[in-house]
């Protein structure tokens, strides 16, 4: 995605942090780090955890959000991953998931904030970690696209980009 917008739309700004492992940390960094940006020129995208985390900036902010396979109720999903885990993107480094942070992600999930209208979500019926239809009940408010297989990671998701990019005003 990071090349895409690049290559056809080097006007904007993108950013993809390498969030902590803290959601608290996780969420003050990109309120932080996005303050002054206008909100209507602006749109979130997350993957699992990340879309957990993009939408609730998407409801937060008001903006348009694009969420891939999101997580509904990570402190539940994720309390069994207590422990040191390898860094998805950089398997030589690891972080360690600490009882606190499934409390933090308690805290975000406390104030359940509705689904913005301006939502794309795509839901792999494949998802392996999470499932599809809890993820299609908490965000049906929004543009849905239901994908049959896939799977968590959307090895597929090339064959998705066009309608992603349409969606972002990208396209």
């Amino acid at each position: 995605m990071a090349k895409c917008v690049q290559d056809r739309h080097p006007s904007v700004t993108w950013w993809c942090p390498q969030l902590p492992a803290s959601p608290a940390q996780a969420i003050d960094l990109l309120l932080h780090g996005t303050a002054a940006w206008p909100r209507g020129q602006m749109a979130v995208m997350g993957s699992s955890l990340g879309g957990f985390y993009a939408a609730w900036l998407s409801a937060h902010w008001g903006v348009p959000a694009v969420l891939i396979n999101p997580a509904v109720r990570p402190s539940r999903d994720l309390a069994r991953y207590i422990g040191e885990h390898p860094v998805w993107q950089d398997p030589s480094q690891s972080i360690f998931f600490e009882p606190a942070y499934v409390q933090e992600l308690k805290v975000l999930e406390s104030k359940p904030l509705p689904t913005q209208a301006a939502t794309l979500t795509l839901i792999a019926k494949g998802d392996e970690l999470l499932d599809w239809r809890e993820m299609l009940a908490r965000h049906e408010a929004g543009q849905v696209q239901l994908i049959e297989g896939s799977d968590h990671a959307l090895s597929d998701f090339a064959e998705h980009l066009p309608q992603i990019l349409e969606f972002l005003q990208l396209a």
